[in-house]
């Protein structure tokens, strides 16, 4: 089985957007006041890449990003100022733009309550637009498009300039597509490019969150002449930078598994993952990559695959990228429905802010499970709140694919006779089922033992403890342990009493 790996412009520097502001003359700074000193060299950083993070001043320079994301995040001041909001908008964005993602939502979360600042601010509106923008931009970087936008909207509504705008809608529209937000964030994408285009900036200064935003519209729309378009724009206006390559190869994956070109997407998705490029890359067009080959080992039949390939991998806080919702394809498959239902409970709880992109395909799987169960209502209600959420964000088929195809249009048609209304917008999706769609027969599970685990396994049945099979294969107590998770991980099963009983299976 193949190994995956772990997760894990000119040198001028413009005058900065918003004017720094210093304390009143003769009234000597309270070290409270104050966040924690970056260095003159990195507090210039700061203000150089808070100014270029608008168009119409060139683009932040790549070692001002490395070395803002590596130093820590300045803490709220007692006192929000424009100072301070500007090295805290430059950290947050350098962050979000080399992938230094460590933290994850409570970076955001020491400084806002929501989108509030937790400490008093005195800041012009320049400054509060920019810090929020940045805090959006690194929310959905982390996979909380849901909070991006609520930032982006806070952003818009203090942008005084039209590059400030332009940054604030850039922003709500990525965040807005990867919660699956389509009709939204078309409607944003389109504002934002004609703001561009009508103020003449240079291309090259185009907000990288607009074209994702484009490429995530494309993903969810099964577009794959906009999805190449996407990916040639961000090689010729970002083409300098590793992470927005990354990005369009990655675009270019989802194109070739929309096309049915599995083999090509196959090798190009694991160059993606296996090589060195992954570390100049943007966490969720990796988690996009691991998704789309999941799903490509899935469509092969190969179930302990998809599942093994996406075992190191945890949902982030949001659900920006779900892997529960992932798994559940390959569980299906295997005829794992109890595990699929208990694996996204949490999913579907009320309590969780779930990214609704990927919280479609949670409740399109979850129904299937459910009427394998003998819940027919649960069934049906899952997958009508599924159809819901289509219709109203404007989602296209992606979310049903690699489902079993007759059960799923049997869901779908009832939802369908029951809510009439959705029969118009949901028409294309209806058609694009038997595409997205996979075969109903359920393979069963490939077992293939080590010639060492075979010899294990054939012991398992007798009252021989563990350490008196290892005295008797002569190795250690910690090998035989070691192997036997190992057979348990091959049966899918958890206990060596269930481990016996799926031997007896096999052979039968």
């Amino acid at each position: 089985m193949t190994p995956w790996p772990r997760p894990r412009g000119d040198d001028h520097d413009p005058a900065p957007v918003v004017e720094l502001r210093r304390n009143a003359p003769g009234r000597p700074r309270d070290p409270a006041d104050a966040s924690p000193q970056l260095g003159a060299a990195l507090r210039a950083a700061a203000v150089a890449t808070s100014a270029r993070l608008v168009p119409g001043r060139g683009v932040p320079l790549a070692r001002h990003l490395t070395v803002l994301a590596e130093c820590p995040l300045p803490t709220a001041p007692r006192i929000w100022t424009d100072a301070e909001a500007v090295t805290a908008a430059a950290c947050y964005s350098a962050r979000a733009r080399r992938d230094a993602l460590s933290g994850g939502a409570d970076i955001v979360r020491r400084a806002f309550d929501g989108v509030r600042l937790i400490r008093p601010a005195h800041l012009s509106p320049a400054a509060r637009s920019q810090l929020y923008a940045a805090a959006g931009e690194y929310c959905s970087a982390a996979g909380r498009p849901q909070m991006g936008a609520r930032f982006g909207a806070e952003a818009l509504l203090f942008a005084d300039t039209p590059a400030l705008r332009y940054r604030a809608l850039t922003v709500m529209a990525l965040a807005r597509a990867l919660n699956g937000e389509i009709h939204a964030a078309e409607t944003t994408v389109e504002e934002a490019a004609t703001l561009f285009r009508d103020n003449g900036w240079d291309e090259s200064e185009a907000g990288y969150a607009e074209i994702i935003a484009s490429g995530t519209i494309a993903i969810a729309r099964m577009d794959v002449e906009n999805l190449a378009r996407v990916a040639a724009r961000l090689r010729r206006t970002h083409g300098g930078d590793a992470y927005a390559v990354f990005s369009a190869d990655a675009l270019e994956v989802g194109a070739m598994m929309f096309t049915r070109d599995f083999s090509a997407a196959l090798a190009a998705g694991r160059n993606l993952l296996l090589s060195g490029r992954r570390r100049s890359s943007h966490r969720m067009l990796r988690y996009l990559v691991v998704s789309v080959m999941s799903d490509l080992l899935t469509a092969h039949g190969d179930y302990l695959g998809a599942l093994d390939l996406l075992r190191p991998y945890e949902s982030p806080d949001g659900h920006g990228a779900c892997f529960a919702m992932q798994r559940s394809a390959a569980l299906l498959a295997l005829g794992r429905e109890q595990e699929l239902l208990d694996g996204t409970e949490e999913c579907v709880s009320a309590d969780l802010d779930h990214c609704l992109r990927t919280l479609v395909p949670v409740l399109a799987r979850r129904a299937i499970a459910l009427l394998r169960t003998g819940n027919e209502k649960g069934a049906r209600e899952s997958m009508r709140m599924a159809l819901l959420l289509v219709a109203r964000n404007g989602m296209s088929a992606a979310p049903f694919l690699m489902l079993p195809r007759s059960e799923t249009a049997s869901l779908v048609d009832h939802a369908l006779r029951s809510h009439p209304e959705l029969a118009e917008p949901l028409a294309p999706v209806r058609q694009m089922l038997h595409l997205v769609t996979a075969g109903d027969v359920r393979a069963p599970s490939r077992v293939v033992l080590t010639p060492t685990e075979r010899e294990l396994a054939r012991l398992l049945p007798s009252r021989l403890t563990t350490a008196e099979i290892a005295r008797e294969r002569g190795v250690s107590s910690n090998t035989v342990k070691s192997q036997l998770r190992s057979i348990y991980r091959k049966l899918e099963v958890a206990s060596r009493v269930e481990a016996v009983r799926r031997l007896d299976e096999i052979d039968d």
